[in-house]
């Protein structure tokens, strides 16, 4: 037993696990942008074959750049951005339009005075 830890020292062994820790998260990563990639509707058909066939033939460079350049963006138009004014504003909007209904304007406006 201590001729077997003799030979692969306490360093190799934190190398072994670091090394293979890195190769499980680079699948992970490569999972997520695949994911991600085919889980979008703005992107065609060919551009989603385009960032397949780049990131299976340059993977590092094709994994930086989706991620650089399709990485996931904030919502700007989501109603926890809005102060409680502007969602009854919202709310009174579309009631004007006809889009909802008196019941479901009180129910906004009591969602939107609670937050």
């Amino acid at each position: 037993m201590a001729m077997a830890s003799a030979d692969y020292p306490f360093s190799e062994l934190m190398w072994t696990m670091l090394v293979f820790f890195c190769w499980v998260a680079w699948f992970w990563l490569l999972f997520l942008v695949l994911t991600d990639l085919y889980r979008r509707p703005a992107i065609s058909g060919w551009a989603k074959a385009g960032w397949t066939v780049l990131v299976f033939v340059l993977p590092f460079v094709g994994v930086l750049l989706y991620l650089g350049t399709q990485g996931r963006h904030p919502r700007s138009s989501s109603t926890t951005d809005q102060s409680p004014a502007e969602q009854i504003a919202e709310a009174k909007r579309l009631l004007d339009q006809g889009v909802i209904d008196e019941e479901e304007f009180n129910a906004l406006k009591r969602k939107a005075l609670s937050s």
